[in-house]
């Protein structure tokens, strides 16, 4: 596979030419989607070769069973499936008898382009069918933002050098098979396939937890742009109803398809109204027709831009990058639904399963309150306090007590469903994240009133697992953390791992103090909060005894905090010392030899500083980024946007630089040679933080008083970002010459830049 085939463009991703070899990459790289449900970027054809049909809706999984030879107590029953939904987009295309497929068809002028100012996706090819047609094809499909359980196709088909008849077979396919499904199990069953004139839908429902989905599609035909009707030929079998269109063409002449689908599913619609449902979707779509959703689209996009976007002057592949970052963002996570979250693969890929994990609260958030409003990231924050009971649960079944809470690693209802053991058990930073999320929250929006509405109790309950995970260490005279797995999972079942001691540190810290502050401004909250939980304070100065006691492992030779108590027992050799054709490491390398390898897989020690920067000297995140950095081999798609900020933090721009390009184009590029599986979606909003808060130095400390620190790259003219802040848009401008601040909002904000307090008067800028 050619990994940099996508031509640089700031607005589109555009591949010409077509390559068998890039069908799967591709497939991920132009998804499309709207928050609600989306599609891999399949052929609408049929299409013989290698390929990954995937369409999937937001909040619809399966609970396929865990598949291990051996069992262990506390072991998921279940690994969570993104369930691969019936597919709408299919066009059977017949030329003269001839199946029109890429695969076996020679193919020019092939280009597929991605427009991600509007949220479009079109394809246009010209093909020699083995029996000698020459046709031109041109097709555009979106999902729609407003509208949003439907999508439209417009497909042209143009004779070249024939005359005779073009027959377009639309269809639902409602037999799609997951690509990960561990026992080959079909997850659907059909319920009822209801075919009518022109339009058609089948309903399905999900095996075991019973979703119900209604897809529909409705069609209509036109040539030479002139609406035609064409008599209808109906197939109907058991997973599948398919529509034949014959239309009769002259050499030159155009034949189009419009096709509009539609899901509905049980999470918003009771059972019995959701083929109705479907087919009114399909049909409204039709009489407002493509033209009108398409511009509808384009102005919903407007608005999505306008606070969102990034621009980046002089440098095409960086500005590309952040678009296609913050694009899919978008298409992943509106914010509208507390029920839905931000999937590691969003609507891109089936890897990974389960639609949330830690990444939501370390990474996500903060691109959400800034680019949104905080009424977003606290539909976040909800969606965790809402499934705090099962984390009480998933915590009693490995032995916590006393309302402890252990969040799961991944998961679709708050059921822990990952089944490997080292990070399933072991990986308990994520515990942690849920707080700093809080946190995070507070602290950028200053709406401490989420804390004792609801984020207290989740606080109490972590704080209540940190306690009883910590156990006191005679020899140490400390209290230790034992037998888990950090950030960087590439070292599994160690002791004491410094990001996951000063988490368990902090939370515990945090905890106690909104505790202190509920108690004096919110007795009402506090006094229920205390009620329904049974706490006292007797129990958290226990708390505190481990926090004040917590051990971390340190080097006094390197002056560096360790990563965990055995790390020095490894060989440090420096990733540029290893060769080439050995990387990435977890392609070619056994698990064993990782294990006892010293390389990073992402960020672990580095990742507390980038967390809680503010608690440590420039010289020390110095000294850590020094020796950690060389070692880290960045194979988690969550690591370069760290390595990236901390760079920009202590001045190494050159190495910023660096880190913001592999983490903007980690997919466009193919960084760790694995997006024909799907884009890495979660980590994309720490490209977003790349630039706001590692060139731009944003910040929001404990003062909760809005700084920035900006730099720019020398190979970039500028750039530009916007934020609410608050509720307020705050315009950022730098260039290699100057740096620009507007204030869009009615009323005066008070920040600092470059350590100097600045008074910027409402819809008013100023140069710094």
């Amino acid at each position: 596979m050619n990994k940099n085939y996508i031509e640089p463009n700031e607005w589109s991703i555009i591949e010409n030419g077509f390559d068998a070899e890039n069908v799967e990459a591709s497939e991920s790289l132009f998804s499309i989607g709207n928050g609600a449900l989306g599609q891999r970027a399949n052929f609408e054809e049929d299409y013989s070769g290698k390929t990954f049909q995937g369409s999937y809706i937001g909040g619809i999984y399966y609970p396929d069973k865990t598949r291990v030879g051996w069992w262990k107590n506390g072991y998921p029953e279940y690994f969570a499936k993104v369930l691969n939904a019936p597919n709408w987009i299919g066009i059977h295309v017949v030329i003269n008898g001839n199946k029109l497929d890429l695969n076996t068809c020679k193919i020019s002028n092939f280009q597929r382009e991605l427009n991600m100012k509007e949220g479009w996706l079109s394809r246009s090819f010209n093909a020699e069918l083995p029996s000698s047609e020459k046709i031109a094809v041109s097709a555009k499909r979106f999902i729609s933002i407003k509208y949003n359980e439907v999508g439209a196709i417009e497909y042209n088909v143009k004779a070249i050098n024939f005359s005779g008849e073009i027959e377009f077979s639309p269809y639902i396919d409602a037999g799609v098979m997951n690509e990960d499904a561990n026992y080959d199990e079909f997850f659907w069953e059909i319920l009822e396939v209801v075919e009518g004139e022109n339009s058609g839908c089948i309903l399905s429902k999900t095996l075991k937890t019973e979703f119900h989905v209604s897809t529909a599609m409705e069609i209509s035909l036109a040539k030479n742009n002139k609406e035609v009707l064409v008599a209808q030929k109906t197939k109907v079998e058991e997973k599948k109803i398919t529509y034949s269109y014959k239309i009769d063409i002259n050499e030159g002449d155009v034949a189009t398809i419009f096709k509009f689908g539609s899901y509905t599913s049980s999470l918003n619609y009771k059972n019995e109204d959701l083929n109705s449902a479907a087919l009114s979707n399909v049909q409204n779509a039709k009489e407002l027709g493509f033209n009108a959703l398409l511009e509808s689209q384009i102005k919903s996009w407007d608005e999505i831009w306008s606070t969102a976007d990034i621009v980046i002057e002089g440098d095409v592949k960086a500005q590309q990058g952040i678009r296609f970052n913050i694009f899919q963002l978008n298409q992943t996570y509106m914010g509208t639904d507390a029920r839905l979250n931000i999937g590691p693969k969003g609507f891109t890929g089936e890897k990974y399963g389960g639609s949330t994990y830690w990444d939501t609260e370390a990474y996500c958030i903060p691109f959400y309150m800034a680019t949104k409003d905080q009424e977003v990231a606290k539909n976040l924050l909800k969606y965790r306090y809402n499934q705090l009971d099962k984390a009480i649960e998933n915590a009693e079944k490995l032995g916590f007590t006393n309302g402890a809470a252990l969040y799961p690693m991944v998961t679709m209802n708050g059921e822990e469903c990952h089944n490997e053991w080292e990070i399933t058990f072991e990986e308990i930073h994520r515990n942690g994240a849920m707080i700093y999320g809080i946190y995070n929250y507070v602290n950028y929006t200053q709406d401490f009133s989420y804390v004792p509405e609801y984020g207290l109790e989740v606080m109490i309950a972590v704080a209540r697992f940190w306690y009883q995970r910590a156990n006191y260490s005679a020899a140490k005279d400390k209290y230790v953390i034992l037998g888990v797995t950090g950030p960087n999972e590439y070292e599994n079942n160690i002791n004491n791992n410094y990001y996951t001691n000063y988490l368990a540190k902090w939370c515990i810290e945090y905890t106690v103090e909104c505790l202190n502050k509920v108690k004096h401004d919110y007795t009402n909250d506090f006094d229920r909060v205390m009620s329904k939980t049974n706490l006292t304070f007797e129990e958290t100065y226990k708390w505190l005894n481990v926090s004040d006691n917590m051990y971390f492992p340190y080097s006094e030779e390197h002056q560096v905090y360790l990563q965990q108590d055995g790390f020095l027992d490894k060989e440090l050799i420096p990733v540029e010392d290893l060769d080439a054709s050995q990387r990435p490491i977890n392609q070619k390398w056994s698990w064993d030899r990782i294990l006892r390898s010293c390389y990073i897989k992402q960020a672990d020690t580095l990742q507390g500083m980038f967390l809680f920067e503010d608690k440590f000297k420039k010289e020390e995140i110095e000294r850590h980024f020094d020796f950690y950095e060389p070692i880290t081999v960045h194979e988690s798609s969550l690591s370069p946007c760290v390595h990236s900020i901390l760079a920009a933090s202590i001045d190494r721009m050159p190495k910023a630089y660096e880190m913001y390009l592999r983490t903007s184009r980690l997919d466009l590029d193919d960084y760790n040679h694995e997006v024909h599986e799907g884009c890495h979606i979660t980590s994309m909003a720490g490209t977003w933080m790349a630039v706001v808060q590692g060139f731009g130095g944003m910040r929001v400390w404990e003062d909760g008083i809005l700084s920035f620190n900006p730099q720019i790259p020398k190979e970039w003219k500028s750039y530009a970002f916007t934020i609410n802040f608050r509720g307020n848009i705050i315009k950022v401008y730098k260039s290699q010459t100057e740096c620009k601040f507007l204030n869009e909002s009615e009323k005066e904000i008070k920040m600092y830049v470059n350590d100097t307090e600045i008074l910027i008067p409402p819809k008013k800028s100023i140069i710094v």
